[in-house]
């Protein structure tokens, strides 16, 4: 292999990576929010948690095909004609016993995932309030009054 050969390949190469490696941004001194802050607000999360929460319930009593129209035994109507069917030899029986089946797992995931958010969103809320006041204890000024938001970048230049 020539040098010149070789001189060109590594411009090839080089050539190639600037274009692959882009990442996607701003162009520079432009767009963007400025200097703005992530804002969480407390009773955002607990909105979401509390919807979280209905939906958790509203799945108990609306989504339960296992439960409902259920006898003494406790056995719902759908699994009863799933039996009935069975004991008459028809395929289809157990094919809806299995779809009762699937569906009360997917059922529990959804209720349980319900139940992370709306808990993980309760615990973030308390958490984020506990955070406030303590940093709203320690940033205050030498009246006592607590340092406006605005006057916090001050500190950062």
């Amino acid at each position: 292999m020539a040098w010149d050969e070789w001189e060109h390949l590594k411009t090839e190469v080089t050539a190639r990576q600037s274009t692959e490696m882009r990442l996607n941004q701003l162009p520079p001194g432009g767009g963007g929010g400025g200097n703005q802050d992530l804002v969480v607000r407390q009773d955002d999360l607990g909105a979401v948690g509390h919807e979280a929460f209905m939906l958790y319930d509203q799945l108990g009593k609306q989504a339960d095909i296992a439960g409902a129209g259920a006898d003494d035994s406790g056995s719902g109507s759908t699994m009863r004609a799933g039996a009935e069917l069975k004991s008459r030899h028809f395929a289809m029986g157990s094919e809806l016993e299995n779809t009762v089946s699937v569906w009360t797992a997917q059922v529990k995931a959804v209720r349980q995932a319900c139940a992370h958010i709306s808990n993980h969103l309760d615990y973030s809320a308390k958490e984020y309030a506990k955070e406030d006041e303590a940093i709203g204890a320690v940033l205050r000024d030498r009246g006592g009054a607590a340092v406006p938001v605005s006057r916090l970048n001050e500190y950062f230049t």
